[in-house]
Order: C-alpha cells, then structure tokens, then sequence
C-alpha cells in the first residue's frame, strides 16, 4: 500500500505550480438502475493521485499554502448497510493531511478545478463555485488551464510509488491472459475466457481497468460483446487489463488461436504484426518521438505486408500514401497510468504536446499521444492488423490506395479478422522495460499454454 508520505510529497509539489486555491473532487456513485442500486464507486484519477483513498463525495482543496480535505462524516445509520466508517479523526491519521467534514466547505472566492467526469459531480460542484462546469469539459481556460497543466507536468512521469502501482497491476494482468489462454478451447463461448480472465483478477482483490475486449471479431477494434462462440480456425483477441486497488492500470492484448496451432495465413499475418511491435518497443527511449514510434510500426507493417503480396508497389511510397491505416487505422498506444488513457479526461492537452495539434492523415488522425519520451513515462505499445469491411469495402475510404492491394493474396488470408499484440512499457533513463514482458506472445509460447 502506499504511504500517506508519497501522497503528501505530490501534493507539495503541485503546490509549487498554484497561484490560487484548486479543488480536485473525488465524485459521486452512479444509480445503475435506482438510486439503491449503483455502479461501483471510482474516484476521479486526480483525486486518488493526491489523496489516496476513493471516498465518495469527498474535495481536496488545495492552494499555495496547504491543503485541506473535505469529507462526510460517518453515518451510524449507514453502518447497518456498509458497516462503520472511520471518524474524521481517524481518517486525518490515516491520510496525513487535515480532515474537516464536507458542510465547512467554504470556497475562499474563485478558485481554479478540473471538471470532474458524471453530470452529478458537475452539478454539485457548479452550486459551489457559482460559474458553470461542463462535465467531462477538456476545453479548459484560465485558471483551470494552468492547473490542468500543473497536474499534467505533474502525473506524466511516473514516481516510484507509481512505478510500483503499474508493475502490480502488470503482475496481475499476465495472471488474467495466463487464464484465459488455459481457457481456450473450441466449443465454448467467448464470455467463458472472459469469465476465466477476469476471475484471475477479481482472486488478486483487483478489479478491471476498462470493459474486457474478448473476442473472435477483432477487427471491431473496441468489440465488448462476449457471447459468441469459440471455433477451431478463429483466432481469439483479448485486450484485459488488471486495475490496482489504487486504482492504477494495466492494459495489453494477445491474439491466439482457439484450436492451439495458428495456420499457415494466421502465422504470417501474426508475425508481422510482433515484428512491427518489436521495432517500435525498440524505439521507445528516452528523446524519442512518440510519433516516430507509431511510424516505425507502420513501416514494419508495410514491409511486411508487401513482402506477402497483401500490398503492391514501393514500400516507401506506400508508407506516405498511409497504406499502413487500410490495415492498422489506430494509433500505436498512450499513456498508462491511473487511467487506461492517462490524463484523456484534459482531452489532448496531456497527450500532445503544447502547440501541436492531430494530424488529418490517416493512420495518425486517431494517435493519443504526441510528445517527446521521457523517462518515467509508461506508455502502450499496440501495432495491429485488421480486416475491417467499413474500411476495405469503401471505395471512398481506399481512395487512390484501392490498386494497391491484391484481392485474391488478400482472400488468402481471410481467416485473419483481427490481430492486436499490446505490452505495457516504461521509459527508462537508458532505454525503456517492458512491465508486461512475462506475458507469452511468441507462436511457439502461446501454443503451449492454450487448453493446457
């Protein structure tokens, strides 16, 4: 667990960067069908970044001179239902910082926020900063820019405490994909690998960082349906991450085949697609653009697929022609940290750098993040190849690219729906590490774990 002391020195250092009082909102659980009813509660990332501990309703109020927490005190008539809660008292100890009970927040005048994510906490925070707060708003000026920005400065390089975090919540997803390839079987339905992934999480007291992608239909890219049903020849994608009690988050992706043996089209495809992960791992250092790296994984991708007959022409030229995105439409990964996205919630003000804005090209339109590696920041790595009819069928989507592609190679190859292999990697001062390299992603690894 981490120590109250890492939480303190977080909040001193974004001390530095105020100029006014800042309020950080923990938020509110949503009904999931009545109010008795609800989703479970996650606290905003910056709440539990500076605070610690998910406490519902509770307001960090923060400025040049310290920093105060408000909470609600325990209610004996709520024991009955989720047991006691800690006094006040107890909860400052605890925490290592000054508890006062929510009704003596007093706002002293403007201060600066970050729009909390639910409709609810919006509400109830626009009551008491008397000016509007959009939901979810990334478009942030003023005040509320400058600390959108110290806390940006602040969360994109990883302290050791947070190191930690990533490396237990990798620890933890190998455990999950372990599972799930154990589970793999014809015959079954996707939400059984699912059920089995998951359960290996749930056992380590962890939950889900984002909805589990398990599926034969991986060229629907973000495909959280589960009840098809497994057949020997499919291949299976599985994107499930592990989020630590702290909330932190690990997310990667393995494709294997449901029968244990890849065939012939399905390893050549997979192989690519590893070698075009492997070039872009090696380019994550410290310096290195994380442009740059999306493009040496395109490059990877292109070669590769000439060299099967897939694409026709000069790779170079394929390459700037953005032949990559007929196959591979999204970015290479983002930020990892509290959020599966880290920090998407300030939209692309924590993923680009200031001054640069999205690209229109295809294949980096979609890239959700666009700055310079520096160490301390742990980032995805997820190269992936996919037969997607919304983009191959569409005369309008291929454009000038359509000759490019040889049909009957193509058909060939057309028990490959989808490929995504996904690591979880930090920036080191000399290089990078990969967090989650203890997970199988070779052929030859992964064929000896499915069904065993």
């Amino acid at each position: 667990m981490t120590s109250p002391e890492v939480f303190a020195a977080r909040r001193a250092r974004l001390q530095q960067s105020l100029t006014r009082p800042s309020v950080v909102v923990a938020g509110f659980a949503r009904p999931r069908n009545f109010r008795a009813n609800r989703y479970p509660f996650r606290a905003e990332s910056h709440f539990l970044y500076l605070v610690g501990k998910p406490l519902e309703g509770a307001v960090l109020v923060i400025g040049p001179d310290g920093a105060v927490l408000y909470a609600e005190p325990p209610d004996p008539a709520e024991a009955l239902w989720g047991g006691p809660m800690p006094s006040l008292e107890a909860l400052s100890r605890e925490l290592g910082i000054e508890v006062r009970p929510i009704d003596a927040l007093e706002l002293p005048g403007p201060v600066a926020l970050l729009p909390p994510q639910d409709r609810e906490s919006a509400c109830w925070l626009e009551e008491r900063v008397n000016r509007p707060v959009d939901a979810g708003g990334a478009e942030l000026e003023g005040a509320d820019a400058a600390l959108a920005d110290a806390m940006i400065a602040l969360r994109l390089r990883h302290d050791g405490a947070a190191v930690a975090e990533l490396r237990e919540a990798a620890r933890v997803t190998a455990l999950a994909h372990a599972a799930g390839m154990r589970a793999t079987r014809p015959g079954v339905r996707e939400c059984v690998v699912r059920a089995a992934m998951e359960a290996a999480i749930i056992e380590c007291g962890m939950t889900t960082s984002y909805g589990s992608i398990v599926t034969v239909h991986g060229e629907v890219l973000h495909n959280e349906r589960h009840d098809g049903w497994l057949a020997a020849g499919d291949l299976l994608l599985a994107d499930v991450g592990a989020e630590t009690r702290g909330g932190w988050a690990g997310d990667v992706t393995r494709t294997w085949p449901v029968s244990g043996r890849m065939s012939g089209s399905q390893r050549a495809l997979y192989q690519v697609v590893l070698e075009a992960q492997i070039a872009a791992i090696s380019a994550v250092r410290p310096g290195a653009s994380f442009r740059e790296v999306h493009r040496t994984a395109s490059r990877v991708l292109v070669h590769g697929l000439c060299d099967l007959g897939v694409l026709v022409g000069g790779e170079e030229e394929l390459f700037e022609r953005g032949a990559a995105a007929l196959f591979f439409p999204h970015g290479i990964g983002h930020l990892l940290g509290l959020d599966v996205h880290d920090m998407e919630d300030l939209g692309d003000r924590a993923g680009y750098a200031p001054g640069r804005a999205r690209s229109t090209a295809p294949g980096e339109r979609y890239l959700r993040l666009d700055r310079e590696l520096e160490p301390g920041m742990c980032v995805t790595i997820e190269p992936g190849y996919y037969r997607i009819p919304f983009i191959l069928d569409d005369p309008l989507a291929l454009g000038d690219l359509a000759s490019a592609i040889d049909r009957s190679v193509l058909d060939r190859l057309s028990d490959v729906r989808g490929i995504r292999i996904e690591d979880d990697v930090l920036v080191t001062e000399s290089g990078s590490e990969v967090l989650t390299a203890s997970i199988p992603k070779t052929i030859p690894e992964m064929e000896a774990l499915i069904g065993s």
